[in-house]
C-alpha cells in the first residue's frame, strides 16, 4: 500500500464501485455493437438509446427467486459465485491507472493505483488462477451432470490456455526486466512492447480470449452440448454475479495487455487514466467484434489451438526474445 491505509480502502471501494458501473454499461455497448454489425437495433426500448437496460437487467435480476438443488452442496454452492466474482475485482486492483495525481484545492497527493510490487504480475496471475475455483466449484457443488461437465470444460479450457499465456508475458517480463507493473509501464516510454514482441502479443491476445471465455471460445457454456456450462443450476443474481465475473475477467485482461503491450497509462496530451480507459476500450471492442465474426469452435478445436499452435509460438517468442536480449 503507498498511500496508508484509510486511502488505499478508500481506492478499492471507489475502483470496485467505478468497475462495476464499467461492466454494467459495457454489457449495454456490446449489445449495441453486436446490433449493428447485425443490422439491427439492440437495446433501444428502457431509456434514451436503451442506456437503463443494465438498470432493468439488474432489477430483473433482484427480482428472481433464488432456488437451491435439493442434492447441492449447500455452502459450498452459495460461495462459488462469491468467489469467482471477488478473485474478478481483486485481480483489477492491481492496475495501474497513473503516476501521483493532487487532490483539486489542496496540497494532498495519492497514487493511481492501488499498490505496487516488485512481483504485481504474479499476484495478478495468483488471484486470478483462484478464480478457477468458484468455476470447479459452481459445477461440482451444483450436482448436476451438467453443471459438473461444464465445470471440467471450464477447468480444462483455462489450464491449457494458460501455459501459452505465460510464455507470452515472459518475453515482456525479460524485455522489461521487471515484473512491476509500473517499471514495465515506464520501458515503454519510447516504443510499446507491441512492436517488438509482436508474435508475444498475438499469443497473449488468443489465450486472453480463451481465458474470459470469450467466443469463439466459449465451449463451457456451449448450449446445444453442456446446456449452459458450469451455472446451469443458478439463477438469480448468483448466476449475475458469475456473467459479471466472466465479463470483468475480460475487462482485467484488457487492462494487463494494455499495461503489458501498449503502455499501460502513459500517452501524450491526454492524462494516464484516460489513455488507459481507451486502451481497454480498444481491446473490449475487438473481443466485440470477433464475437459478431467467428462462429464457436469445437472442443476439440480448442484443445489443439491451445497445445499445437499457440505453445510452440509462445516458445519461439520466448527463445527469440531471450537471444535479442543478450546479444543486441
Amino acid at each position: 500500500m503507498v498511500d496508508g491505509v484509510i486511502l488505499t480502502v478508500i481506492k478499492s471501494v471507489v475502483l470496485a464501485s467505478v468497475l462495476m458501473g464499467f461492466f454494467a454499461y459495457m454489457t449495454w455497448v456490446e449489445r449495441k455493437l453486436i446490433g449493428r454489425f447485425q443490422a439491427r437495433y439492440g437495446p433501444n426500448r428502457v431509456g434514451p438509446y436503451g442506456l437503463m437496460q443494465p438498470i432493468a437487467d439488474l432489477g430483473k435480476m433482484l427480482q428472481k427467486e433464488n432456488m437451491i438443488p435439493e442434492m447441492a452442496h449447500r455452502k459450498l454452492y452459495i460461495a462459488a459465485p462469491f468467489i469467482a466474482m471477488t478473485c474478478a475485482i481483486g485481480a483489477f486492483g492491481l492496475m495501474p491507472f497513473g503516476g501521483v495525481a493532487t487532490i483539486p484545492g489542496t496540497d494532498w497527493t495519492f497514487h493511481l493505483y492501488i499498490a505496487d510490487t516488485s512481483v504485481s504480475l504474479l499476484v495478478v496471475a495468483a488471484i486470478g488462477s483462484l478464480g478457477f475455483y468458484g468455476l470447479m466449484i459452481g459445477g461440482w457443488a451444483s450436482s448436476s451432470k451438467y453443471a459438473l461437465l461444464g465445470g471440467m470444460r471450464a477447468i480444462a479450457q483455462l489450464v491449457s490456455y494458460e501455459v501459452a499465456f505465460t510464455l507470452a508475458v515472459i518475453g515482456v517480463i525479460i524485455q522489461a526486466g521487471s515484473l512491476s507493473f509500473i517499471n514495465i509501464s515506464n520501458a515503454q516510454e519510447h516504443l510499446w512492447y507491441v512492436i517488438p514482441q509482436f508474435l508475444g502479443f498475438l499469443v497473449f491476445f488468443v489465450a486472453a480470449v480463451a481465458e474470459s471465455n470469450r467466443p469463439p471460445f466459449d465451449l463451457t457454456e456451449a448450449d446445444g452440448e453442456v446446456v449452459a456450462g458450469y451455472h446451469t443450476e443458478y439463477g438469480g443474481m448468483r448466476y449475475a454475479m458469475f456473467a459479471a465475473a466472466e465479463f470483468i475477467n475480460a475487462i482485467t485482461l484488457s487492462a494487463l495487455g494494455a499495461v503489458l503491450f501498449l503502455g499501460g497509462p502513459s500517452g501524450p496530451f491526454l492524462p494516464g487514466p484516460i489513455w488507459m480507459l481507451l486502451k481497454i476500450g480498444a481491446f473490449l471492442f475487438v473481443l466485440i467484434w470477433i464475437r459478431a465474426t467467428l462462429p464457436r469452435v469445437r472442443f476439440d478445436q480448442l484443445m489443439k489451438i491451445g497445445w499445437k499452435v499457440l505453445l510452440p509460438v509462445a516458445t519461439l517468442n520466448l527463445l527469440l526474445t531471450a537471444v535479442a536480449v543478450v546479444y543486441l
